[in-house]
This record gives C-alpha cells, sequence and structure tokens, in this order.
C-alpha cells in the first residue's frame, strides 16, 4: 500500500493513509487493486470473494506459472473500504499487496 514509516503507531499509519487517500480520490471512485497470489484456486477464490459482483478483474499468470497477478478494480465509497479490502485480502496465505 501507501508508504509507511517503521515509527509509526498502526492509527497513526491508518490516519496517515486516509488522509492521502482522500486528498487524492473524490468518493464514491473506482478504485484500483493489485496483488499477487500463489496460483492455487483456494487463495483467488478467496480473494474473488473480497470484492463486489461489480468489481472487474483482469489477471495475469507469471512466467513459470506459479503466481496470478490481479488487477481489480471495484467502485469504493471511501477510503475505509479501501483498508477493508486491503485487511481482508491481508489473511490470504502468501498474498502480495501492491
Amino acid at each position: 500500500m501507501l508508504g509507511m514509516s517503521q515509527n509509526e503507531t498502526e492509527e497513526i499509519k491508518r490516519e496517515r493513509l486516509r488522509k492521502q487517500l482522500d486528498e487524492t480520490h473524490v468518493w464514491p471512485c473506482d478504485f484500483t487493486f493489485k496483488f499477487i497470489v500463489s496460483s492455487d484456486k483456494e487463495g483467488e477464490a478467496t480473494l474473488k470473494e473480497i470484492f463486489s459482483d461489480t468489481a472487474r478483474f483482469s489477471t495475469r499468470a507469471s512466467r513459470n506459472g506459479r503466481f496470478h497477478a490481479f488487477t481489480i478494480t471495484e467502485r469504493v465509497n471511501s477510503a475505509e473500504q479501501v483498508f477493508d479490502r486491503y485487511e481482508s485480502a491481508s489473511k490470504i496465505r502468501g498474498i502480495i499487496s501492491m
């Protein structure tokens, strides 16, 4: 996600990121999320469950096929919804959020 300093508490980080998102987006808006997950069906299915039925997914397999890169665009109403999606995705084993 957006850059974070090691000395910030989680609450301070979240507020700083919320401010950055609020300054650069007009809610509601289409927001683009990017993730890399291993190519197992469970991780991909779990990722898809996090987003609404109207979210648009594009995927690309890595050269060796072991990973898939997902670009997901979804209409969100606030920075809090962005945080919710990233927090839910972070529970997927081995996921990389960008």
